[in-house]
């Protein structure tokens, strides 16, 4: 008998399409791999096996079957995006235990794409920091379950990771899709700024959220983006050769980027010289307020995403969290900071197509109780391990995450990509050079 569990979202899809298996088959053998793992795991807040085989039946007996980009594919979604009949907590307490009326408009996209929701993955309070963990659980990473998956997309990168669901849904408004797709081995892609719609929490982070897919391989990736944004991205016929920026500079002062995730750019570098691209070493001309401006941005955010939260249910960091970005709220709806930031960056990218640069500057932290710890000692962890994501929320470009490479734990390690607005389609078409060059394991051997 043929295993789904392991396969791509594109295998199963054509599979399911052409009749080979029902989406029922699929979507069982799937929750059985839930039942069996996510206990020690954590990636799933609430699993919805009755509803995911009904639902899965229903897509079955679809007159369109044939045509659906992702007929039957089991799917996971964050806990902060709104799936009819089930509650959205956000990872907290605070937030009542509602079931929702509706689904998100990139919910409603991966069900008309014929997709199936299994269940809603575990985020940290509000999505606030990059590790995953709280009231509702903790994600660990897949390779190394001592550590964690990252945030705060964490328990949709353990599921897809894991192999609990080959593609899942999830958002980044500070790097929230790449962190944890970096520490499990997973091919993300954050869009730039009105690809794909975002309406997260109240208001995106000041418009810096924006929804993407956490997949295991390119191509699902590129379909699972295509489903959400309502566009097809297509290959180029003759893709061009790109002037390529290599950079191992950390934008904040101070924090330093570990051999592991340095070597993984140098090795992505060699491999693209290979493959014909001019890649030569140059530093984007970060400013030096680039801190202040992302740590403003980002504990505003939380105030006003706790705005109307009974705050005796908050944990005490998110509470410092938003109560610092009270100050910050007027003068970071002005924009005017991004905008300084996205001047300085424009010519640099002006003179080269792609940056390649490491995804995180070290391996992640361990997966302890990190909500029952203070403030500084959070922010401190997460700027240590990953400060070269937050500028492109910053300027609103689209980013990526690619596994390249692994650390001595055996855990993969990964390079970020970064490109001026509308070159989703240039990042994917590298990421695919990347992954033809070097193949990566796809799912963590957790069985």
């Amino acid at each position: 008998m043929t295993s789904w569990v392991g396969r791509t979202a594109a295998e199963i899809a054509a599979a399911v399409r052409e009749k080979r298996v029902t989406p029922r088959e699929v979507v069982a053998e799937h929750l059985d791999r839930i039942g069996k793992l996510d206990g020690r795991l954590g990636a799933f807040r609430v699993v919805r096996a009755e509803a995911a085989l009904a639902e899965a039946d229903e897509v079955g007996s679809r007159d369109d079957l044939g045509e659906l980009p992702l007929a039957g594919v089991p799917v996971a979604v964050k806990d902060n995006l709104s799936v009819r009949g089930e509650s959205n907590r956000v990872g907290t307490a605070a937030t009542p235990d509602t079931p929702a009326e509706a689904d998100h408009v990139v919910v409603a996209r991966l069900r008309a794409a014929g997709a199936v929701v299994v269940g809603l993955t575990n985020v940290p309070e509000l999505c606030v920091f990059g590790t995953t963990e709280g009231v509702h659980g903790t994600s660990r990473n897949p390779w190394d379950t001592s550590r964690t998956a990252g945030g705060s997309s964490g328990g949709s990168a353990t599921a897809v990771a894991a192999g609990l669901v080959p593609l899942a849904l999830g958002n980044d408004g500070m790097g929230s899709l790449r962190i944890p797709a970096a520490n499990c081995g997973l091919v993300t892609l954050k869009p730039g700024s009105g690809v794909v719609p975002a309406g997260i929490s109240d208001g995106d982070w000041f418009g810096m959220s924006e929804n993407g897919p956490l997949a295991t391989t390119v191509e699902d990736a590129r379909l699972l983006l295509s489903v959400i944004a309502g566009t097809e991205f297509v290959r180029r016929d003759a893709p061009a050769t790109l002037d390529v920026a290599v950079s191992l500079r950390s934008p904040l002062a101070g924090v330093t980027v570990s051999a592991p995730y340095a070597n993984a750019v140098r090795e992505a570098a060699a491999l693209l010289i290979k493959a014909g691209h001019q890649v030569r070493r140059a530093d984007p001309p970060y400013p030096m307020s680039l801190g202040v401006t992302s740590l403003a941005t980002w504990t505003a955010g939380t105030s006003v995403d706790a705005q109307g939260l009974d705050p005796r249910l908050l944990a005490r960091r998110t509470r410092v969290h938003a109560a610092i970005g009270r100050r910050f709220v007027k003068g970071v709806r002005t924009g005017k900071a991004r905008q300084a930031l996205r001047d300085r960056l424009e010519p640099f990218f002006a003179e080269h197509d792609v940056l390649l640069l490491p995804a995180l500057a070290r391996r992640s932290p361990k997966a302890e109780a990190w909500h029952e710890r203070g403030w500084l000692r959070n922010v401190l962890a997460n700027t240590a391990y990953s400060p070269l994501t937050p500028p492109w929320n910053l300027t609103g470009w689209p980013a990526m995450s690619v596994p390249l490479g692994t650390l001595p734990s055996g855990a993969p390690t990964a390079v970020q990509l970064v490109a001026r607005p509308g070159s989703e389609t240039v990042l994917l078409e590298v990421a695919e050079e990347l992954e033809r060059r070097q193949p990566w394991q796809r799912t963590a051997p957790v069985d």
